[in-house]
Parts: C-alpha cells; sequence; structure tokens
C-alpha cells in the first residue's frame, strides 16, 4: 500500500522531531488530532515508521574521530559474509554497517575516541579476523544527513 500526500505531510513533520505532540502535528498538516493519530498509528503498524531515535553529539559523548572503513573478505562466501557483518555489528564502536556489492564488500561506519583507537579497531581488531583481505580507512571531516528525505 503506498503513501498518499497525508502520509506523506505527517512523516516530513515528525522526521523535523519526532516527540512533536499528535496535536501539533495534526495543525501542522490541516487535520483532526483524530485522524492525525489514526495515520500515524496505521503507519507504525505497516512498518513505515519504525521508531524514533536518539541523535547524540558524538564529541560530547567521548567519540570525535569518526570514519568509514572499507574491508574486502576473502573468499567472499554467505558463510564469511554473514559471520563478519554479525561481528563488526556487534562492536562498541561501530555505528552501522552497509553490505556492499564492488571492490569492498563492508563500508564500516565508526566513532572512537582519538586516531590511536582508529588504529587499535582497524589493526587488533579487523585485520586479526582471517577472512578480512583488506582495509581501508578514510577518516570523517564533516557528516551532513538529511533527515527530511520524501516518499516517492
Amino acid at each position: 500500500m503506498g503513501l498518499d500526500e497525508l502520509d506523506a505531510a505527517i512523516l516530513a513533520e515528525l522526521q523535523s522531531d519526532a516527540r512533536r505532540t499528535n496535536r501539533d502535528v495534526a495543525a501542522a498538516v490541516g487535520v483532526s488530532p483524530t485522524t492525525a493519530l489514526d495515520r500515524t498509528r496505521a503507519l507504525r503498524e505497516r512498518g513505515v515508521i519504525r521508531g524514533a531515535r536518539l541523535d547524540l553529539d558524538l564529541p560530547s559523548i567521548g567519540r570525535p574521530v569518526q570514519a568509514m572503513i572499507a574491508v574486502r573478505i576473502r573468499p567472499p562466501s554467505r558463510r564469511n559474509i554473514e559471520g563478519f557483518r554479525n561481528w563488526v555489528s556487534a562492536l562498541p564502536d561501530t555505528l552501522g554497517v552497509f553490505v556492499t556489492s564492488g571492490n569492498e564488500d563492508f563500508l564500516i561506519h565508526v566513532a572512537v575516541p582519538d586516531n590511536d583507537s582508529l588504529y587499535a579497531f582497524v589493526i587488533d581488531r579487523l585485520t586479526e579476523r582471517p577472512e578480512v583481505a583488506d582495509v581501508r580507512t578514510s577518516v570523517v571531516y564533516e557528516h551532513l544527513r538529511n533527515d527530511r528525505i520524501r516518499p516517492v
């Protein structure tokens, strides 16, 4: 089932601040609070809205250094890919894991306290894995996000 204009408008309002009250959302999109609540519940039930997340300032919690780490796995078997994916996604420094096609099998987004910690993550953790064939690290200078993506 697709999204209509009202669903899209409700999603846009909630993307700007997921803590907004139902009454505020209803007023912003021009419907009654009951209609906004029913639509929001339906979006949750359909899995369109999967939750609300806290956006942390990483330097404030002691993780000012971010990096994107490209990893190639050999042999690229399902067992190796899934095993590595599960392992790396559970590490405390890992913010996100992308399983990709192309030259690399993974792109891992990490946040660490300092460059020494980044070096230890790569050398002591990643390269110690027998299935890891290649690792390339890029330090993130700035991270911009589009938090208001519209449905198509």
